[in-house]
């Protein structure tokens, strides 16, 4: 395994800067377009648990009004779709709002496939994880469980997904998220935001 997760960093190196420099002329106006929608900064950032347990700042375009609860996960809040901005919903249907997770990506927060980050008060969520080992590696831009649920899946299950990933990490597996989280996406699958 250590030999692939040598090939998988540089791959997500490599990878994340090519879509940076590829969506680079796009980036000032999705900003001009979020400013236009509402109130308050392009970007929003919350604390997510890494690699070991270890806490980072992740980045997202921010797609909620500012006064929506800032670390209560979506699925999880009361009303989400009133704190969501009108374009909001479609960036978060078609994952946009992810995309400033590049940088989280060169930075080596994290990788392109991998657990998704929990929100640094997700216990109940790092400690399922714990179980199967899944806190040992970078989490990513999208993984298993995304993909075969996303939102919609109790702790749990997504825990038992993300294990799963971890047992049978490879380059084949991680192909094979990535098809499908572009399948997804493209179909809208998996988002909570009621």
């Amino acid at each position: 395994m250590r030999p692939y997760l040598f090939v998988k960093r540089a791959g997500d190196i490599v990878l994340s800067a090519a879509a940076a420099l590829i969506l680079l002329p796009f980036l000032p106006v999705a900003a001009l377009v979020i400013k236009l929608d509402s109130p308050g900064p392009v970007f929003f950032t919350q604390r997510r648990v890494g690699k070991d347990k270890r806490i980072f700042k992740l980045y997202k375009f921010r797609t909620m009004r500012t006064d929506a609860p800032k670390d209560t996960p979506t699925h999880l809040l009361s009303g989400a779709r009133a704190h969501i901005t009108p374009l909001g919903a479609f960036m978060r249907r078609a994952s946009i709002d992810e995309l400033p997770q590049l940088v989280n990506i060169l930075r080596g927060d994290m990788s392109i496939v991998g657990p998704r980050p929990a929100l640094w008060n997700q216990d109940d969520l790092v400690a399922e994880r714990g179980k199967y080992g899944a806190n040992g590696v970078r989490p990513g831009l999208t993984g298993l469980a995304q993909v075969m649920g996303r939102d919609e899946l109790p702790i749990p299950q997504k825990a038992a997904y993300d294990g799963q990933y971890v047992a049978e990490l490879g380059f084949l597996s991680d192909c094979r998220i990535v098809m499908k989280t572009f399948a997804g996406v493209i179909a809208g699958k998996g988002v909570v935001d009621s």
